[in-house]
């Protein structure tokens, strides 16, 4: 009886190490970076596929759309209404910078949402309502990449008691909120972007970190075929 307790103590022992050696042979193959640290934020990327530095690729579940996506972010889902997909037709997720979660203010924060339901002849005034109400702004910024045109713009907002002001960026107060609308040419796909930044992180090198949302914009790429 004492020689069976020992042999199966002794299995266990090797099932349990060598299930332990797999798991870390596993979790070498990803890049040691926060989005690939969680789980669920890998599920999105190519491991194999660093675009640029900093960046990795990163495919939709709605397979309408791939992009960009930073290295020092994961996605969030702690609750039902953090990720959010229909279908092909919409997606809506919010990613957190390095392990802050949903709870910890102060983090700095991206959040993009999709859907195929847009209106061409609605774009104008699409835009012009979500900077107007957003930013404060009626003339975004805008440029075209041979599939997407994007309009993007920036200002500093903060809370005065309960009502969130927006104001242009000047030399006391850099922009900390950033947001862009980014329409496919060929068809109704349509992105909203927010990158909202922590006071924490906040940088005074403003030419970088708008270079650094550009190129989150650029490489937005919707599915082709998907005609409007």
């Amino acid at each position: 009886m004492k020689k069976r307790t020992k042999i199966i103590i002794v299995t266990i022992a090797g099932t349990v190490i060598l299930t332990g050696a797999i798991w870390l042979i596993n979790e070498s193959r990803y890049p040691n970076v926060p989005a690939f640290n969680d789980h669920f934020t890998r599920e999105f990327l190519n491991k194999d596929k660093k675009v640029d530095d900093g960046f990795y690729g990163f495919e939709s579940k709605t397979g309408q759309y791939t992009m960009w996506f930073p290295k020092g972010y994961q996605l969030i889902k702690e609750n039902g209404e953090d990720y959010v997909i229909n279908g092909n037709s919409y997606e809506r997720w919010i990613a957190k910078e390095g392990n802050n979660k949903a709870g910890n203010a102060g983090g700095s924060y991206i959040e993009m949402t999709f859907s195929n339901a847009r209106k061409a002849e609605n774009e104008s005034f699409t835009v012009e309502n979500m900077f107007k109400e957003q930013l404060n702004i009626t003339k975004p910024n805008a440029f075209e990449t041979s599939s997407t045109r994007i309009y993007y713009d920036s200002a500093y907002t903060y809370f005065k008691g309960t009502q969130e002001v927006s104001m242009h960026p000047n030399k006391e107060h850099a922009s900390n909120t950033y947001i862009a609308y980014v329409a496919d040419k060929h068809s109704n796909n349509a992105i909203e972007l927010w990158f909202d930044k922590s006071e924490k992180s906040r940088k005074n090198d403003e030419v970088a970190e708008k270079k650094w949302f550009l190129t989150i914009l650029k490489n937005i790429k919707f599915r082709e075929g998907n005609e409007a």
